[in-house]
């Protein structure tokens, strides 16, 4: 009898487990409820864009109804610009000059990992365009490698690159 209770016992409870891993798989698909900016804010690699993205006025516009793709630097790309750089973009006064590099750095539309690579010249949200290559082993755009893409957000995709992205003058 206790065989029989212990065969029981754990059939029901892998029943369970696979009925979770199933709602787990299910629940995978679904899109993300959070925008842009809160999927970057969550993650601790972008500290430096958020403050920047709130800083500028973009948050309305990457919190928006999109979809965008957004090449997102990480904070070790921003550490990479020259010393001052970033300190002087954020003053209120060069506003102007921060939407537009951080313009450069989204792409309208939710362009997903394997269509970025197929992409050559992009026109981005700041006017310009952006060149993208793609190597054996890696995509880059502007020379700056994507380290990491297709983070989904309930407005659009974040594809991460290890340098900031300067617009032609």
């Amino acid at each position: 009898m206790k065989t029989v209770q212990r065969f029981l016992s754990y059939s029901l409870s892998a029943l369970f487990l696979l009925t979770l891993s199933g709602l787990a798989v299910a629940t995978h698909h679904e899109k993300p409820k959070i925008n842009l900016v809160e999927v970057a804010a969550t993650n601790s690699d972008f500290q430096t864009l958020v403050m920047a993205i709130r800083a500028s006025g973009l948050s309305g516009t990457l919190e928006g109804k999109g979809p965008f793709t957004v090449l997102a630097p990480t904070d070790d790309a921003f550490n990479k610009l020259p010393e001052g750089a970033l300190a002087e973009l954020l003053k209120p006064e060069n506003k102007e000059q921060l939407q537009a590099l951080l313009k450069y750095h989204v792409l309208p539309g939710a362009i997903s990992s394997k269509e970025v690579g197929m992409l050559k010249l992009p026109k981005t949200l700041q006017g310009g365009t952006v060149t993208i290559e793609n190597g054996e082993d890696s995509v880059t755009i502007n020379g700056a490698k994507v380290i990491a893409g297709g983070i989904e957000a309930s407005n659009g995709i974040i594809h991460i690159i290890d340098t900031v992205l300067i617009p032609k003058q």
